[in-house]
């Protein structure tokens, strides 16, 4: 009970400095940021655009690893395994989340600067694809009645996580109008100083928030977990009770 009470402490320390971060740096994006000189105010988006993609692609990492452990730990430890399936799930639908608000962000910033609102370049399409896989592995966790689920929506996680490398890099591999990496892209990939102060608060905010629902999602599953295992062995220890 004492462990419950301090964790719920945290949890809501946690989210009032998620709230702080993410007003302050909303107020640092949208106000006190300078225009960039070539596409005025529409480059706000940008603060937003570039901290969201980042984060969609290193969440899909979470789920990996969990899914691994999970595939390792499910003969060997079933309680460790449910464990990693918990924060596999969780992480899979912060990184649908990530990835609708970095695909939709792109999409007004590319209707101001392309003229349209989608274009079928490398960048865009494997970002579409990471999206896809990553609903597709929700909707197999929701919609499978096998008693593999589990076992499957970590394997496919496996496979979503290839397209994360192949996302990032596409810029680089193939020809496209989607402008070079933030960073590590060529000699020129950088940010000016003067937007730095509004891009890492949004990157800290994003990321605080993303862990916050990570944690608040793996909460709820573990208690689903632990429900499900009350209603088994009520229902044994119910036909134990009709054998006798």
């Amino acid at each position: 009970m004492q462990r419950s009470r301090i964790l719920g402490l945290l949890g809501i320390v946690w989210l009032i400095l998620t709230l702080a971060a993410i007003g302050y740096a909303t107020r640092l994006g949208l106000f006190l940021a300078p225009v960039d000189a070539l596409q005025g105010n529409v480059f706000r988006i940008f603060f937003y655009h570039v901290p969201t993609s980042m984060l969609s692609l290193l969440f899909p990492y979470v789920n990996l690893v969990a899914s691994l452990f999970y595939l390792y730990w499910r003969q060997r430890d079933p309680l460790k395994a449910l464990t990693a399936d918990a924060v596999a799930i969780s992480s899979a639908e912060v990184t649908v989340v990530y990835a609708t608000i970095c695909l939709w962000t792109g999409m007004l910033w590319g209707r101001v600067e392309w003229g349209i609102w989608w274009t079928w370049d490398a960048r865009l399409t494997s970002m579409l694809l990471l999206w896809l896989l990553y609903v597709s592995y929700l909707m197999l966790r929701k919609l499978s009645s096998t008693g593999q689920t589990n076992t499957l929506a970590a394997v496919l996680s496996v496979f979503a996580a290839i397209d994360v490398p192949i996302v990032y890099m596409s810029i680089k591999w193939w020809r496209t109008p989607h402008p070079a990496p933030v960073f590590g892209g060529d000699a020129d990939s950088r940010v000016d100083p003067a937007f730095m102060p509004a891009f890492i608060w949004n990157i800290v905010a994003w990321a605080m928030w993303g862990i916050l629902i990570l944690v608040f999602r793996y909460v709820l599953e573990r208690r689903r977990q632990a429900s499900e295992q009350d209603a088994a062995l009520q229902a044994i220890e119910a036909s134990l009770e009709i054998a006798k």
